[in-house]
Formats: structure tokens, sequence, C-alpha cells
């Protein structure tokens, strides 16, 4: 016991040791009046019946069916086995350590029997606890991956999540390593590109390295006062996480470890960045009791990108009912997500010098002035000179035409025609990425073909459906397009995708409800961006149409400051609209405002 407790060293200073902790156990059981632990000159003894253990033996000392045993095996292995004894022994280390290797054996021996079970006789969430607690401790054991795929098919879903998954090394090693794509469908897929199956073996230095992707469920929040509701969505994460774990092509960090990261408000980015996480999963609980619904949405790291999000409206009583179908629904969607999102990144970082340049010309692009959208487009043409093909790049110079063709406001064509041009470049190179459509219906909007920016712009919400910026062009042809209620639905969607509302967000907002009448609306939205002046024409009109003339032409004044040339009927002949209703309703706003 002498060496157990205090290692293989100096045996005189351990049996000192040891003396004296016999000591003071003698006299703490004579304070309690209890005896434990009885000792003499050879031996120590545990007192039969003075205490009750929660260890566990190596065998179970009656029969019990496989459930029984499982239940057991899980209570007793919630906590790590003597997780707090602040002993440094070696020997003591070690034998802790191999106790619970064992303690894992057994619990892995009575998972698997629990799966082969009949369907109708699995405690399902027995098994799914079961599971989960062997992947908080050995998250990269694959014969645990293997017991998690059983425990996850238990509810099925399995075969849907294998083929999701299959796909992955195929389309890496397919990737194109040489020539652009020609033209072709924009649903072709992506593994169509291939040459480097052909390719020499020394080429595959040149391909893109893949990284297996770490993923964090982060605890659900609730905005309702409704516990119950948490805690059955708290189990609803579990069976995500669990789903997840069950993939090779993902890892997981242990629920354990979310748990604390959620509750660090203030540095999660220094966390995420620490564990080398490259996906969030957050979930959200709202609505009253009655009429809950659980908004789910997978954000890339590091640059907050929300690339898929789901709201799932149900009662308490469907959450509970429907959980398994939920979740499955959640792990294939989002998996599918980080699946094709992996795809597209290895594709910007195959050329890191272009790819640097094209970040540094996106940082000038985000602020809507002029000077800023020339620096930009000076930045991304020199990411052309490192790789003239590279899609990105392309794509984001349409951006700075159409943007400029709208900051001066003179109605320039070749703007747009640079625009549509550079587009149509990007898709023909890579037309399974949804940038070019989505700048090629920008360009198209305000050349006044509405119809084709439509059309180009649902292909480019169908490659990236949950691509908020993708969303808000959608949403601002739709308002062009006459079609303000739809208009508007979208552009929430596009807000609860990207809760840090860009100005343009803000602006299409406030150009449907001025189309719907609603003028005061349109104001508030106006009032939220950073750069309000940026629509104080509309802000005029609205102004105008409420009858308030002092603001109105406060605006009208800054606008002719920057713009003295601005004419009403002239501007109104560039901006495209579908129903003459709609041009009237804004040609009278800006009259009456004193343009």
């Amino acid at each position: 016991m002498a060496r157990f407790l205090w290692g293989e060293g100096d045996q005189a200073n351990s049996l000192t040791n040891l003396r004296k902790l016999v000591s003071r156990v003698r006299s703490r059981q004579s304070d309690l009046n209890a005896e434990f632990l009885t000792f003499d000159d050879t031996d120590i003894c545990l007192v039969q019946g003075a205490l009750a253990s929660d260890i566990v033996p190596a065998h179970a000392d009656a029969p019990r069916s496989p459930l029984d045993s499982l239940a057991l095996l899980a209570k007793g292995l919630q906590s790590k086995f003597l997780e707090r004894a602040n002993c440094q022994s070696r020997v003591f280390i070690d034998w802790r350590e191999s106790e619970r290797k064992r303690h894992r054996a057994m619990l892995k021996e009575a998972l698997e029997t629990a799966v082969k079970l009949p369907a109708a006789t699995t405690d399902v969430a027995l098994v799914k606890e079961v599971a989960l607690l062997l992947f908080e401790a050995e998250p990269q054991d694959e014969n645990t991956h293997r017991i998690l795929l059983k425990a996850f098919d238990v509810e099925g879903g399995l075969e849907q999540l294998r083929r999701i998954f299959a796909r992955r090394t195929d389309l890496i090693s397919s990737w194109p390593a040489t020539s652009p794509a020609s033209p072709r469908s924009p649903t072709s897929d992506i593994a169509s590109h291939s040459a480097i199956s052909s390719a020499p073996e020394q080429d595959a230095a040149t391909r893109p390295i893949l990284r297996i992707p770490r993923l964090a469920l982060l605890p659900p929040g609730n905005d309702g006062p409704d516990i119950a509701a948490t805690m059955v969505a708290s189990s609803l994460i579990e069976d995500i996480t669990l789903g997840f774990c069950a993939l090779h092509s993902l890892r997981v960090i242990a629920p354990y470890s979310a748990v604390q990261i959620s509750r660090q408000s203030d540095n999660q980015l220094a966390l995420f960045e620490r564990y080398d996480i490259n996906y969030v999963l957050e979930t959200r609980l709202s609505g009253p009791n009655g009429d809950l619904s659980l908004f789910a949405q997978l954000i890339s790291l590091p640059n907050n990108e929300v690339i898929w999000a789901e709201r799932f409206n149900f009662g308490k009583l469907d959450l509970v009912r429907n959980k398994g179908t939920i979740s499955r629904q959640i792990v294939l969607a989002a998996a599918a997500e980080v699946e094709r999102h992996e795809m597209t990144r290895a594709y910007f970082e195959q050329d890191p010098a272009a790819y640097h340049q094209y970040l540094v010309g996106q940082q000038y692009l985000h602020r809507l002035t002029l000077p800023d959208m020339r620096r930009a487009r000076r930045e991304l043409k020199a990411a052309l000179h490192q790789s003239a093909d590279f899609v990105p790049a392309l794509s984001a110079i349409a951006r700075t035409y159409t943007n400029e063709w709208l900051l001066t406001a003179r109605g320039d064509n070749e703007l747009l025609k640079s625009a549509e041009d550079f587009a149509t470049r990007a898709i023909s190179i890579r037309n399974d990425l949804s940038d070019g459509y989505r700048e090629l219906g920008v360009a198209k909007l305000f050349q006044g073909s509405i119809d084709e920016s439509v059309e180009a712009l649902e292909t480019a919400e169908t490659l990236s459906p949950h691509h908020a910026d993708v969303i808000a062009d959608h949403a601002d042809t739709l308002v062009h397009f006459s079609q303000p209620g739809p208009a508007l639905e979208k552009i929430h969607h596009a807000m609860e995708l990207n809760p840090i509302n860009p100005d343009l967000y803000l602006w299409t907002a406030a150009g449907a409800s001025y189309t719907l009448s609603r003028f005061q609306t349109a104001l508030d939205y106006i009032n939220q961006m950073a750069d309000p002046s940026l629509a104080d024409r509309l802000a005029a009109a609205s102004w105008a149409m409420l009858g308030h003339q002092d603001e109105a032409r406060m605006l009208v004044r800054r606008v002719r400051e920057t713009n003295p040339d601005f004419d009403v009927d002239r501007w109104l002949s560039f901006v495209p609209t579908k129903e003459q209703w709609h041009k009237d309703l804004y040609r009278e706003g800006l009259k009456k405002a004193g343009f």
C-alpha cells in the first residue's frame, strides 16, 4: 500500500507516510464513531457492509439482462474513475488508467450487445447516452466510431449518412488539377471536373490537402420561460452530437467542452481558435409555450459565415415525439453543407497568393464608397495576375462595377457591361459556384433585364441556399420585379442568417417597405444603417409621403451636394421596375420631396 500511494522511491519514507495516514484515519473514525477500515501489522481491510461503493466490479454479482447491465455501467461511469484523487504515484496512476480502460471495455461490450437487440426491445435513450459516454472518453478510437454507427442506426438514417460522406474521398481525389471546365449545366456534378484520375503521380503534391473539419455543437439557448422545452432541446443536441460522432469526415468536440465554451461569452472566438474549431452549430428555442420553434444555424469560422440555417416549428409535445426525426434532418443537412463548404474552401486555397490578394480586395469591397470600390478592383485584379482563372476574384470584380454604377447614379452602361463580362467569365470557369450567377443577376437587374436577373439569382440561391448575401440580392431583385411582399420575406431570411445586418440588407428592406406604402417602416430600416446617407433619396421620398416636408427637403439638399445633376425622370429611366405603378409610386415620393 505504501508503494501504491507514494511510488517506488524511498521505501522508509513511504512507510512513515503510511503510518501517519493510518493514524489520521483511526482518529477520524473515532470522531465519527464509525469503522470503515481496520488495520493490523500486515494488512488493511475494508469492513464489509460499512459503506456503499460505486466502483464497477470486474464481474456482476448476479446475472442481469443486457440492458440492465448497460444501465448499471452507464450510471457508474458517468464520471471519470477517481478523477479528483490527488496522488502522484506512478504505480497509482498506471493502475487508475488500467481500471478506466477496463471500464470502457466493459461498456463497449455491453453496448455492442444492446445494439444487437431487436429494435422494439432496445432502450434508444440509454444506447445513445452510453454511446456519448464512449465518445467523450475515446473520440478518435476506430472501434468507438464503429459502435457509434450502430447506435446511430438504432432509429435509422445511417444509409443516408453513408451516401453523403462516402463521396468525400472521391471528390477530393477527382479535384481539377489543370484546365478550367467548359460551360455546362449548373447542376452538373463536381466530380465531372476531374482530370486527376489520369494525371501523373507527381501532380499529387499540387492537389489541395484535405483537413478533417472540427465541429462544436453549443447547447441551446431559450428565449422563452419553458425549462422543460430546454431540457428536451438539450437532449436533441445529444442526438445530433451522436449523429456527427459517427462520421469519419468530421471531428466533434465533446459535449462537456462545448458547454464550457458556451459559458465563455466574452472570449468564445479565442476559444474556437485555440481548439481549432472550424464550424459551430448553434440552436435556439423561441416563441410562446404553445408555439415553440427551434432555430439551428451552422457557422463557418473564422469569418463567421452562416452556411446553413433552418427553423423547425412545433409545439413542445411534437418536439418530444419527433426528436429523432429532427436530429437526423439537422445532421444530414448540416453534414452536406460542411461537405460542400469544405470542397469550396479547398478550391479557394489551392492558390494561396491569389486567395490572399482576393481577401485584401474583399476588405475594401465591403465599404460602399467610390474610392473603396476602385481600391478593391485594383487588389482583385492583382489576384488575377497570380491566377487568371480565380473565380472568386472574377465575381468580386463584377460586384465593384455594379456598386460603382449604384454610387455614381449616372446610368453608365459600360460599368454594367463590365460587370456582366466578369460574371459570365466566372460562370464559364466554375458553374457549380454561386458567385458568378449572383453577380450576373445583379448586372442584368440594373440593365433592365429583370426576368434574366431573377433566373440567374434563383440559380445562385439553388447552389448556395443558405448564403445570406445571395438571398439578399435575390430579395433586391424581387423588389425591382414589383413583388415587395416576397422580397420582404426573403430579406428577413437573409437578416436572420446574417444578424449583424449590412447596409445593403437594410436598404433592400426599406425599398420593399416603401413599395408596400409602409413609409415609416422604410425610415426605420434606413435609420439602422451604418451610413444612412446611401439611402437619402428613398428616405426623402418616405418623409414626403408621410407629409414631413422639412425632413424631406433637408435630405434633398444633401443629395444635391454630392450629385448636383440628379434628375428624377432620368434616374427612374435607369432604375428597372417591372410594373408602372411601382415606378409611379417612387416618382410621386421623390417629386413631393422636392427633387
